[in-house]
């Protein structure tokens, strides 16, 4: 999860220690723990299983194929939390990803080198009964069910390994906040095009039940079609659904427009006004105008 990303849900999280058995597990260098697979209860393995049921049930006809067919591919529906080394040994012989336990959110420049290395960080924890359908901050089910399929993807995965190598460089050039709404609009809640109309890409809403119907079907949100340097300078809701949604052509399509110098698209918005979440503008493709509900 991108810094600004980060900064925000740890503004909202009351008692990390509360809820996440993990929180004073030994890190090491790169911030990565021991998942300690064995160690899940019978319960946590339940919960697992309930929300994968749910979320499944759902999103079979509105996340789109790629996720679907990955998440086959993968065994994700294998009963019980799944064991992140067992899972990267199928994802790396596929696009070269690995997946890396940690407690919780990890540090900007941990974060984007774990990305510019195909490493992706994945929060040990898994939510308690009372966080099943809203949750402070990400469990694992939100990282390994919401991100994990898509990185089997050859393309999305090429575009998650270039947003770490562009978090490097936004870095050194205090430009993190545009960078992180581009995670925001698209890892997190990114909407698709397909021939069978719109469809869920980002982690956030597949692995939210209710925002995954809200974020298609409601007539609240405005959908509009993606344009980099627009997205760059739109503010995101943080602790509700998303008044706009982006979408995009193709994950060929994000990957080619990322795959540039962002230093004079920097230097362009540095000077233009933050667009409010809920704003349209002149230049907007608008495919829904939403009612903001």
């Amino acid at each position: 999860m991108s810094v600004a990303v980060q900064d925000a849900v740890k503004d909202r999280a009351i008692d990390p220690k509360s809820k996440n058995r993990y929180h004073d597990a030994p890190r090491r260098p790169d911030y990565t723990i021991d998942q300690d697979w064995s160690s899940y209860s019978a319960a946590e393995h339940d919960r697992w299983d309930r929300l994968f049921k749910r979320s499944r049930a759902i999103l079979h006809d509105r996340a789109c194929d790629e996720f679907i067919a990955m998440m086959d591919t993968l065994k994700l529906s294998e009963s019980g939390i799944p064991d992140m080394e067992k899972l990267s040994d199928r994802l790396e012989k596929i696009t070269g990803w690995r997946v890396v336990p940690v407690a919780e959110l990890v540090p900007d420049d941990v974060f984007f080198n774990h990305l510019a290395n195909r490493r992706f960080p994945a929060g040990a924890f898994i939510r308690g009964e009372e966080e099943m359908d809203y949750l402070q901050e990400p469990d694992i089910f939100h990282d390994i069910f919401g991100h994990v399929p898509l990185l089997a993807n050859p393309v999305y995965s090429d575009f998650m390994q270039a947003y770490g190598k562009g978090g490097q460089r936004a870095m050194h050039l205090g430009r993190l906040p545009n960078l992180a709404r581009l995670y925001w609009y698209t890892v997190e809640f990114g909407l698709i095009r397909t021939k069978a109309g719109l469809r869920i890409f980002g982690a956030g809403i597949m692995s939210s039940a209710t925002e995954s119907v809200f974020a298609l079907e409601s007539y609240s949100p405005n959908r509009i079609a993606f344009d980099l340097e627009r997205v760059m300078r739109t503010k995101y809701v943080i602790d509700d659904f998303q008044q706009t949604y982006f979408v995009i052509d193709s994950f060929e399509k994000l990957l080619d427009e990322c795959y540039q110098d962002f230093a004079p698209i920097y230097e362009r918005i540095g000077m233009a006004t933050d667009i409010e979440a809920h704003e349209l503008i002149d230049s907007d493709e608008v495919l829904t105008r939403g009612t903001l509900a």
